[in-house]
């Protein structure tokens, strides 16, 4: 078989990859050409690990190239995935859609023969429907189908998700379209991956219901943190005791300062303006959503108030900037909310990130950006973990203590054992648990009986 992917961001790329990887020819299309160019010379454009060895892999079979072309590469397709990017519009926060329909019209110039034509972008509902009305508008002959394969893939990891991913989700009314999409997918039946077979708009619904539900989890679990300092008892704890629950499950009950990235920021936000839209709101997910814009702009009084509420004149070192570990992306980072209120402080903030810099660089003026974490620590007053890579995890403490100004950390992951902190001569200040200085500087208030 032989499928198009139009779109060589995060998902474009990785999708294209995947399929190759299960034997597909798969063309990835992009009208920019640098970044063509880039590709055909080896050169990955994202950082997401065992990605540049899978794409070398099957480029050298002959089973994935890079192309602007996207006549050919759609005229002889048997499915064409359109991946392109769909972020919040401006202004009211529903997802800007220009890219997914002006690539449905070029899409549509150039079928040559039945196609299935797919959505892989994160799209709200009613979408596959307006790209079968454009496909049908700028070519009434064409012979096509529509489907919607919404993608699961978390970055860092995503090409384990890809490859062994716990569903697939197809959404077409077309038996015919059926056949083409279990065909792609054939090699994960071999391994009894459940594949969800349903209507485009209940596809559709499915993905933003994932994020949304994700994103709820992680701002419950910020909440219950929040009032374990108050009363003096362990998230942790709490979160493995309700884990533990078959009906919660475990993961995404991790504190943090907020949850960021490319993917739950905006989809939250599209699904409240979806919801408002057919007068049916939804009063959870809005309110996850201002929970979380308020989180993350919260974080830097914590770090402000380990320093005695006042920063000014002091050095604040950053270890992380990207929303989380194995990737470089730096969208909705808690970053982007801590480290311009720490400047507007009067702190001078000096950073480290692994793979973040480059990016982060561009958007966060004023800061100093070093060769690792203990270049950032040398003369800090403070310490702020904001990304939990696992080179910060393991950190020789006694070397950060002698290169810092003031043995300070505040913990922002909660990576490091407050009872440990302490022995090694930290003061240290971490989220939803009672050591640390946050929580022993507020009245904790009255006690249950």
């Amino acid at each position: 078989m032989r499928i198009a992917m139009i779109g060589t961001g995060y998902v474009g790329l990785v999708s294209g990859a995947c399929f190759s990887e299960f034997g597909v020819d798969t063309v990835c299309v992009d009208k920019d050409t640098s970044k063509i160019d880039r590709l055909n010379r080896g050169e990955i454009p994202i950082y997401e690990p065992g990605l540049d060895e899978l794409v070398a892999k099957n480029v050298k079979a002959g089973r994935l190239s890079f192309s602007t072309d996207l006549a050919t590469a759609v005229g002889g397709a048997d499915a064409v995935f359109i991946a392109v990017g769909t972020p919040s519009r401006r202004g009211d926060g529903h997802a800007d859609l220009s890219y997914v329909y002006a690539a449905a019209a070029e899409i549509a110039q150039n079928l040559r023969g039945y196609t299935v034509v797919v959505t892989k972008s994160t799209v709200p509902v009613g979408t596959g429907r307006e790209v079968a009305r454009i496909i049908r508008q700028t070519r009434p002959e064409a012979e096509f189908d529509i489907a919607s394969n919404p993608e699961f893939l978390r970055e860092g990891s995503a090409i384990s998700d890809f490859l062994r991913p716990d569903r697939v989700v197809i959404g077409t009314d077309s038996d015919r379209a059926r056949a083409v999409m279990r065909a792609l997918y054939r090699p994960l039946y071999l391994i009894e991956t459940p594949i969800v077979m349903t209507s485009p708009e209940t596809a559709e619904l499915i993905k933003y219901a994932a994020n949304t539900f994700l994103a709820t989890k992680i701002t419950f679990i910020n909440e219950i943190a929040d009032l374990c300092e108050r009363v003096g008892a362990d998230v942790h704890d709490v979160a493995r005791g309700i884990g533990l629950d078959g009906r919660i499950g475990r993961k995404f009950l991790h504190p943090g300062p907020g949850y960021g990235g490319s993917c739950f920021p905006k989809d939250t936000l599209a699904l409240v303006r979806t919801a408002q839209l057919y007068d049916s709101p939804l009063r959870i997910v809005e309110t996850v959503v201002e929970v979380n814009d308020t989180r993350k702009k919260s974080m830097a009084r914590r770090i402000i108030q380990a320093c005695g509420g006042d920063v000014t004149g002091k050095a604040v070192a950053v270890l992380g900037v990207t929303f989380k570990p194995n990737t470089d992306d730096m969208r909705d980072s808690a970053s982007l909310d801590i480290i311009p209120v720490l400047q507007q402080a009067g702190a001078s903030v000096r950073a480290f990130d692994p793979a973040g810099m480059a990016e982060a660089a561009r958007l966060l003026p004023g800061v100093a950006w070093c060769d690792d974490a203990y270049g950032a620590l040398a003369g800090a007053d403070v310490v702020a973990i904001l990304t939990e890579w696992n080179e910060f995890r393991a950190l020789d403490l006694k070397r950060a203590r002698s290169l810092m100004k003031q043995p300070i950390m505040v913990d922002l992951r909660n990576i490091y054992n407050p009872d440990e902190m302490e022995m090694a001569g930290f003061v240290y200040s971490s989220i939803g648990r009672p050591q640390g200085v946050w929580s022993s500087s507020h009245d904790v208030g009255p006690r249950a009986p």
